[in-house]
């Protein structure tokens, strides 16, 4: 059985549990009306029955807020999504495949509804579905994209259409189409499509010929204009030297910057990290094309126009010529200074620059950055070269502007509060809760939950550093009492844990059922400065193990933690770091990796990464010091493993492959360390589905109770069955009015 819950002092409360965690509904895809009146979005909902989710549009007032909130949509079994206002506001679009039969569950069609209800109607019949649409920025049309896999071409229906509105494919691109924009006149639409088709290839697949080549020759692609009035094509890239891929489009029309990959075939998809890269723009009126970056090896992103569309930035690293890992600095230039220097900006600022959006009168970059054990809004003076966080929450915030109305929207979240939308008037009054209000409460349940005490806290590390993380104490926490420990060890390991809601593999659950739960940004991790981030370069695993244990210790010392009772896990580098715990230390009782590496060397070749782990170890190959990767790989010190180690992982994982998973419970086995491998169906870093994420989950804290606590069973399916049982009894509730504000 899993640990008993901890009664809380306040009635009516229970601790949250795993199940609760799959229940959480998420909202997505907001979007205000050209008036900026009124906001659409949709929610996903969980079905345990089906192991789905079921996704419905809803609408709220931009001034009235949360109680203003309708459902437009209630399609069971079937999902409505990417909703769209028309361009006058008179009515919305969405995607759905709610008329599919479950043969073809996947092929959506564009459906049409007006704000004050009433039922929506279908607009299209594609034979192969609807996959993205877009109307023109004055509304006159409406286009779609439609067809095969690898076929899709460009449809449009008149902005304003009728019943009898016969939907007219503006293209016949016979490489079909893959990403697409609108001109800012509606008169030229661009796209990116490959230059050609293997023929050879798409036969032998149409032919059940299923065979996996790793890294094919396959086609550049290319950058090309649709005149969508005369419905002629022109290639606007050519010549092979890179190949087309993201792009944007300045506001006035005369330039589109985009990204051009390198042609060749083992810089292109040999790895997944897109570093072979360069920055390029057109001018639309001439087709000339400057190239604005030239380093093989550096992977610039966020290329962005001024809202006058007179200058031209980007986002990259501070050294644009050497792969390493510092900060990002913005990069911004006039677009007339044409071959000139780009003026590299925010230095100052220790942490990772990047572009949101910019102030009307272009003199401001605003992007979200982690400060320590937060994530705030942060502003870049563009003129002044000045950063300057614009808030100061104990909680995880983030803003967006929607680029058409210019509404803001802001991401909230903090230990009681999931993800919840607000909207704010300006950007300055984004640094004054009282100034916020609330649009969405996607899980007012969790009001009902008895939940621990987060804080940040900090510690110093073996060698005299400061390392900081979040620290969740056990609901009903009392002061001078010793609780077992649960280390929740974050991935990247270039990211960090922060003041949000049951972050850290569900420490909330952990600490209902009376755990204290560490979740350290040891050394490797963002949000403390670039020098924490890279310490671990060329000495990858030590540093931050000692930070670790160094905060472990800090909890012991403070009374707050018992020495006898404490369990590890982390998943991706978090399972690499437990991984290490395991072959480095016996004082914890049990430990859950996941998707961890064993061994360096074999490592490299299976994972879909490889620059940054060489740069990490090294920065060299692993055939030309074998050394540097092994004395990193847990594999070197399994002999000293005694701990019983729990295993997960994808069987198809392309970032930390499944072999080096097995090679860890073998070794255990041989070993005699108790040790279990779970194995889950997919292809992706993380479990795919959400019933097996619940066994992952289950069986972790029933690992942890039974060697840590010395309660229960290891594992029990009973006990994974009787969530679905209890789901049968009735879910979370549904949203209501009136949620809690920060």
């Amino acid at each position: 059985m899993l640990s008993a819950p901890v009664a809380d002092a306040q009635a009516g409360l229970r601790p949250m549990t795993f199940l609760d965690m799959q229940q959480m509904r998420q909202v997505a895809s907001p979007t205000p009306s050209p008036d900026g009146k009124w906001l659409l979005y949709t929610m996903s909902t969980p079905d345990w029955n089906e192991a789905r989710r079921q996704t419905d549009v809803y609408l709220v007032s931009m001034q009235q807020g949360l109680p203003s909130t309708r459902q437009m949509t209630f399609t069971k079994d079937r999902n409505e999504t990417s909703p769209r206002w028309t361009r006058d506001g008179s009515a919305f679009l969405f995607l759905s495949n709610r008329d599919a039969p479950e043969s073809a569950a996947s092929r959506n069609q564009l459906y049409v509804m007006r704000p004050d209800g009433g039922e929506a109607r279908r607009i299209t019949d594609a034979k192969e579905g609807v996959a993205d649409f877009a109307f023109s920025k004055d509304g006159r049309w409406l286009a779609y994209r439609s067809g095969k896999a690898g076929e899709e071409q460009i449809y449009r229906l008149p902005g304003a259409w009728t019943d009898t509105a016969v939907a007219e494919p503006i293209t016949k691109h016979p490489t079909g189409v893959r990403t697409w924009q609108w001109a800012p006149d509606g008169a030229r639409i661009y796209f990116v499509t490959p230059d050609a088709i293997d023929e050879d290839e798409k036969a032998r697949r149409d032919k059940k010929f299923t065979v996996n080549i790793r890294n094919p020759e396959t086609p550049v692609s290319s950058l090309w204009a649709l005149d969508v009035g005369a419905r002629t094509t022109t290639r606007l890239t050519a010549g092979g030297a890179y190949s087309a891929d993201d792009f944007t489009i300045s506001s006035d029309g005369k330039w589109v910057g985009f990204r051009g990959l390198s042609p060749n075939r083992y810089q292109r998809g040999i790895t997944s990290e897109n570093i072979y890269a360069d920055l390029y723009l057109l001018e639309t009126a001439t087709g000339a094309i400057e190239r604005l970056t030239n380093n093989a090896e550096i992977g610039e992103s966020g290329l962005s126009f001024s809202p006058d569309s007179q200058s031209v930035a980007f986002s990259g690293p501070d050294d644009l010529q050497t792969y390493g890992m510092s900060n990002s600095r913005v990069y911004v230039r006039a677009i007339a200074d044409r071959g000139k220097p780009f003026r590299k900006i925010g230095e100052s600022f220790d942490g990772d620059l990047s572009i949101r959006f910019w102030s009307k009168d272009g003199g401001t970059i605003y992007f979200n950055e982690g400060i320590r054990a937060t994530n705030q809004i942060v502003s870049l003076d563009v003129r002044y070269n000045t950063v300057r966080p614009l808030t100061e929450e104990k909680a995880s915030v983030a803003v967006d502007q929607d680029e058409d109305t210019g509404v803001l929207l802001v991401n909230y979240a903090d230990g009681t509060t999931p993800t919840t939308v607000f909207t704010v008037d300006t950007i300055a009054n984004a640094s004054t809760r009282s100034a916020w209000r609330q649009l969405t409460d996607p899980n007012p349940q969790v009001r009902g939950f008895a939940l621990g005490q987060q804080e940040e806290i900090t510690w110093k590390s073996r060698d005299g550093t400061t390392v900081g993380g979040v620290l969740v104490k056990p609901v009903g926490y009392r002061a001078g009492q010793r609780y077992p420990l649960i280390v929740a060890i974050h991935g990247g390991p270039a990211s960090a844990d922060v003041l949000g809601f049951n972050g850290g593999y569900g420490s909330q659950v952990y600490a209902g059922a009376g755990y204290v739960v560490l979740r350290p940004n040891y050394r490797g991790s963002t949000n403390y400065g670039n020098k924490l981030r890279t310490d671990i370069v060329g000495n990858y695993m030590a540093p931050g193990f000692d930070d670790i244990m160094a905060g472990v210790d800090h909890l012991i010392a403070q009374g707050i933690a018992d020495p006898d009772r404490m369990g590890a896990l982390g998943w991706s580098a978090g399972g690499h770091w437990s991984n290490w715990i395991l072959t480095h230390t016996d004082r914890f009782k049990a430990i859950s990796t996941g998707a961890g590496t064993m061994n360096w060397i074999s490592m490299y070749a299976q994972s879909d990464v490889q620059r940054n782990r060489q740069f990490y170890l090294g920065n060299k190959l692993p055939y030309d010091d074998f050394d540097a990767y092994w004395n990193q790989s847990p594999l070197k010190y399994i002999k000293n493993a005694k701990t019983p180690t729990m295993i997960h992982v994808v069987e198809g994982d392309p970032r930390v492959p499944s072999p080096q998973s097995i090679e860890l419970h073998m070794a255990l086995k041989q070993l005699g360390v108790p040790t279990e491998l779970y194995m889950y169906p997919g292809n992706t870093h993380g479990i795919p589905d959400a019933r097996n994420q619940l066994v992952k989950s289950v069986s972790e804290m029933a690992w942890m109770d039974h060697y840590v606590r010395g309660m229960g069973k290891k594992f029990s399916w009973r006990d994974v069955l009787k969530t679905l049982e209890d789901d049968a009894k009735g879910g979370p509730k549904a949203p209501t009015e009136g949620g809690a504000k920060p």
